[in-house]
């Protein structure tokens, strides 16, 4: 019976009953973004605390790109999903506006640029529960399973009080709570929102044909199309629709659904199966007015927003945790403050470029989809058309596209801290 119990204890993410913590970080919120900073400081001996329940179900997927798939290997964390993830070893682009200008289709092969594949596509259940092991088996990782009911600043430290009572003093808080984030609020830091007239719909299906390891993208008049191979005969899909459209075609039963899938992907993959779990999610693009202040920087969606096309919102939150993380070890290990204003500073410099960059290229392609202004389209398809024709002008665009000139910290290059 004690050994029972032992091995479901081990089950359990590693919390602590202490009423106040002390640590060099706190991290709030245990979504993949958190819990990848939480593991990053504390495989490099930062002692840290999460603060968080652990996430609950998600059916959604991911596409790793190849940085951040480095920095999963780096930390131990690959050989943990890797059995669940599908390489995307193809990109192809699809004009399906019908309209009058319409761009060429353009194939982007990882080949040509010297990689096995420009990244993996995996269910977040995966992903989190191999994040979650691996945090679990740190011993500088303290884990509070409570949600955080308020922040206090100081000169000197970050006490983020705990809905369970007690509370955790840091030199640094690192928010990974989310657009709502309580952090976020507790510094006073802003944001700039826009909201985008469409709605994203996610599914995950089987297919009666394989998908040959490749992500089939069609550009259509209300947004994109985007098929994303799974294991096996399976896929993802993120369809980016009108708001209106989106909230009919959601009403659908299984089988219509499946019909009007396979009529929009053109039978590519023959016959379509939904999955039982699906989501809708209104589109938005959100930024926060600084990503680093006196003792806080803000992660993944508490830093910023970005719809949910090209594969940008988890992977620029991935180069968020592994720069802050990069920034912290350096810091402790020359005896500075984690939390000085001169670091976080340095952080939202960082940061900017390749989070803005990513945010307005995404929003530019949607736009130049939905407006129906001849010389927008005209340079959507002049875009596809030359990388189509020019090898050298494709194979920078996939560089860019995987490895960022703006961003690469160390673990995207599959370095240790």
């Amino acid at each position: 019976m004690l050994g029972v119990l032992w091995q479901l204890h081990l089950l359990l993410p590693k919390a602590t009953d202490m009423e106040n913590v002390s640590a060099d970080c706190v991290i709030v919120g245990a979504g993949p973004v958190g819990l990848t900073a939480a593991i990053a400081l504390a495989s490099a001996g930062v002692e840290t605390a999460l603060v968080a329940r652990a996430a609950s179900a998600d059916h959604r997927t991911t596409a790793l790109l190849h940085g951040s798939v480095n920095a999963m290997v780096s930390l131990g964390i690959w050989e943990r999903c890797r059995m669940h993830a599908a390489p995307l070893n193809v990109l192809r682009i699809i004009d399906d506006t019908r309209r009058l200008l319409r761009a060429p289709e353009v194939q982007f092969a990882a080949s040509e640029i010297g990689l096995e594949a420009f990244g993996h596509n995996v269910e977040n259940r995966f992903l989190v529960e191999a994040l979650e092991a691996r945090a679990r088996a740190l011993n500088s990782l303290t884990w509070l399973a409570a949600d955080a009911r308020a922040v206090e600043f100081t000169d000197e430290n970050v006490v983020v009080s705990l809905q369970t009572g007690g509370s955790v003093t840091a030199r640094l808080l690192i928010a990974a709570d989310g657009r709502r984030s309580l952090c976020r609020s507790g510094a006073a830091i802003e944001t700039e929102r826009r909201a985008c007239a469409q709605t994203a719909l996610t599914f995950n299906l089987h297919h009666s044909r394989p998908h040959h390891d490749t992500s089939t993208e069609f550009h259509t008049a209300s947004g994109p199309f985007t098929l994303v191979p799974l294991r096996g005969d399976r896929s993802s899909l993120v369809l980016v629709s009108a708001a209106d459209e989106a909230e009919a075609l959601a009403a659908l039963p299984p089988s219509a659904m499946a019909q009007e899938i396979e009529r929009r992907s053109h039978s590519i993959l023959g016959r379509i199966k939904l999955e039982p779990s699906r989501g809708s999610f209104p589109l938005a693009v959100e930024h926060a007015r600084r990503f680093g202040a006196h003792r806080i920087a803000l992660v993944g969606e508490a830093a910023h927003v970005v719809p949910p096309i090209g594969a940008q919102g988890l992977n620029l939150g991935l180069r968020d945790a592994a720069t802050i993380s990069e920034l912290v070890v350096a810091a402790r290990r020359s005896g500075h403050d984690p939390g000085a204003r001169e670091l976080t500073d340095r952080y939202d410099r960082m940061r900017r470029t390749d989070v803005m960059s990513r945010s307005l290229a995404v929003e530019l392609l949607n736009r130049s989809l939905l407006s129906g202004f001849l010389p927008l389209q005209a340079a959507r398809g002049t875009g596809l058309f030359l990388m189509r024709r020019s090898d050298a002008l494709r194979r920078a665009a996939m560089r860019e596209g995987v490895m960022p000139a703006a961003s690469q910290p160390r673990l995207m290059r599959g370095q240790a801290l």
